[in-house]
């Protein structure tokens, strides 16, 4: 089943995203099956990373927990607030 992962930064940590962003790369690439989207949430400025989203399919809720845990910029303590929800996907015809 789909999962929405909302993931926002903790303020002033774009040194700390920097610095673990390959680790997060290499992570998400590993992970990538059942990865429908993914990618960094910007601020107003259209410039400035202040979190992450994923929707991938998990088998349950625990999976997506765990899929998180995991993730390299959430070990590393950059996001201030995690969110996880299953998610439908809609399709206009």
């Amino acid at each position: 089943m789909l999962f929405a992962i909302y993931m926002l930064d903790k303020p002033d940590s774009a040194e700390l995203r920097a610095q673990t962003g390959r680790f997060h790369a290499a992570y998400m690439a590993e992970n990538e099956g059942g990865m429908r989207m993914g990618g960094p949430l910007y601020g107003d400025d259209h410039k400035t990373m202040i979190g992450s989203v994923v929707i991938k399919d998990f088998a349950d809720r625990s999976a997506a927990e765990k899929f998180i845990a995991n993730e390299p910029y959430n070990k590393a303590g950059l996001f201030e607030t995690v969110l996880i929800n299953p998610f439908g996907a809609f399709v206009d015809k």
